[in-house]
């Protein structure tokens, strides 16, 4: 896997918008591999910190538990991002 892949995928699992499996669909990772991907690239502070926001119920990194109104993975404000690169405007 290429640096700039595994960089996207740690930066798609801070946000708390995007569901691991949105991270499934465009890199093929399954959650368990995230999390293996991510313990393994953070320092242990930072990835202890990510796996306390994610399972504190503040993250909606799981689509069985987020709300159904929300419906997107990103903040409206945030660049559109197609095929892991930034759309021009």
């Amino acid at each position: 896997m290429e640096r700039i892949d595994i960089d996207r995928i740690i930066e798609m699992a801070w946000e708390d918008r995007t569901p691991f499996e949105a991270i499934t669909i465009q890199f093929g990772l399954s959650e368990a591999e995230t999390i293996k991907l991510m313990r393994t690239e953070l320092r242990r502070n930072s990835f202890n910190l990510w796996r306390k926001r994610v399972n504190s119920g503040v993250s909606q990194k799981h689509l069985m538990k987020r709300s159904a109104n929300m419906k997107r993975f990103k903040c409206s404000r945030q660049k559109a991002i197609s095929m892991n690169k930034i759309s021009k405007r």
